[in-house]
């Protein structure tokens, strides 16, 4: 069942914003389960204390799990608690919005 848990990402070459900081994107495509939480931990993780902007693009999740959000909001935190960089998640589908709303997490997620 690889098709049905399969989750891949693609990083895009760091960037500048109109300010001068470093945006690194972070293209998510598939699954975010607990079986692929650990890929963009993995990831995200060691970009945060190399500062800027950090944009996950959630646009091509298809699905979600508790793992999964689990693992975004303890980056988030990580992002937050070392103050180096800014951890944005965009592109967040009707379902992963819904998701958020419902664990009352919207506020976390907008920052």
């Amino acid at each position: 069942m690889e098709g049905t848990t399969s989750f891949s990402f693609e990083i895009e070459n760091p960037g500048r914003d109109l300010h001068g900081n470093k945006v690194t994107t972070v293209q998510c495509h598939g699954r975010l389960v607990s079986e692929a939480a650990g890929k963009i931990k993995e990831v995200v993780k060691p970009l945060i204390p190399q500062g800027g902007r950090i944009v996950v693009d959630l646009s091509d999740v298809n699905y979600m799990d508790s793992s999964g959000l689990g693992t975004l909001v303890g980056l988030k935190a990580s992002a937050i608690h070392q103050g180096l960089c800014i951890l944005e998640f965009v592109n967040m589908t009707p379902r992963i919005l819904e998701l958020v709303r419902i664990t009352h997490l919207t506020q976390l997620f907008s920052k």
